[in-house]
């Protein structure tokens, strides 16, 4: 698995430092000296109202909802997103980061794994509706780039076929989840079984289940909107709109290519193809992909810093072996 990570990010760095090349090291610095600062601040700033719903959509699968807990969701969550966008490996092993996050902060381990794997489950089917959303924008320029139309539905139905395939396996019986916990997460192997009920617990709660679709649903849109404000801010008018479609299928693409450490390579070339296709230049759409890793970076650093350094000090007060049990 490492080599394969490793190999993923050694494609899309190549991939991203190609796709630059391509439109031009010199187009896309001097986009970045007209918007990158301003563009980047409004980023920084913004970020916090998507991580809000995005804490809340999480927070409202607890039982019962115990406010004084919403802080440990929201720090969770920060934790679970930077390890996610910074760190060299999937996605899947920022869940797992977030649930130990979650644990350090009180929560129990077994109910963390579980609220965090219905929680992902609740993203990837809000991300179905959301890149829907941005097919149907896309469909309005299909006659002058029809070539896009085949990448579009393929991402989609990846979108979709990894939202189905997630609900029925955790439907189909707790003993596959329980074994699944426990290939992906051997560290978390002691809690497995009983993290495998809480999931079967929360799924019969459809109630807040669809509430936290509908929240993710929600953040989605405010992200986009916020990418939308940064490039006015900046100067660059695109319609609202737009910029939803364009945010949706990178989403999308970056979720098909779940492999690629923090979808690198990916991000940029769907960038550099779609953001012409929605009003936005290609050295534009790539100075903003730029952009928000900068963002990622400015917020995710310290987050990273202060988990290692909580990390650090349960090493020293407990020892090795119960740092690594979730």
């Amino acid at each position: 698995m490492k080599r394969l990570l490793i190999l993923a990010a050694a494609i899309g760095l190549a991939a991203a430092t190609g796709v630059i090349a391509i439109v031009g090291f010199g187009q896309i610095a001097a986009t970045l000296g007209v918007i990158g600062w301003k563009a980047l601040g409004v980023l920084i700033a913004y970020s916090a109202a998507p991580l809000s719903i995005l804490t809340l959509s999480w927070f409202v699968l607890e039982k019962p909802w115990l406010w004084r807990r919403l802080c440990v969701y929201l720090w969770a969550r920060l934790v679970r997103d930077a390890s996610g966008e910074l760190l060299p490996f999937s996605h899947v092993a920022g869940l797992a980061i977030g649930a130990r996050a979650a644990t350090l902060a009180g929560l129990p381990g077994p109910w963390s794994l579980a609220a965090i794997v219905v929680d992902a489950t609740t993203e990837l089917i809000a991300q179905v509706g959301f890149t829907l959303f941005g097919i149907v924008l896309l469909a309005d320029h299909l006659d002058k780039h029809a070539e896009l139309s085949g990448p579009a539905l393929v991402g989609f139905a990846v979108t979709l076929a990894a939202a189905v395939s997630l609900v029925a396996l955790q439907r189909r019986g707790m003993s596959f989840v329980t074994h699944l916990i426990e290939r992906v997460l051997p560290a978390a192997a002691a809690h497995a079984v009983e993290a495998g009920g809480f999931i079967g617990e929360l799924h019969r709660r459809t109630g807040r289940i669809l509430l936290a679709i509908l929240l993710h649903l929600g953040a989605w849109i405010l992200s986009a909107a916020g990418v939308w404000l940064a490039l006015r801010v900046a100067g660059l008018e695109v319609r609202l709109v737009n910029i939803i479609g364009l945010e949706a299928l990178i989403g999308a693409l970056r979720s098909a290519a779940f492999v690629a450490p923090m979808g690198l390579g990916v991000q940029e070339i769907g960038y550099a193809i779609l953001g012409p296709v929605f009003g936005l230049s290609a050295e534009a759409a790539i100075a903003l992909s730029l952009v928000k890793r900068a963002r990622d970076l400015c917020v995710g650093l310290p987050v990273l810093a202060l988990w290692q350094i909580e990390e650090g000090r349960r090493l020293v007060g407990a020892g090795r072996d119960d740092v690594l049990q979730i």
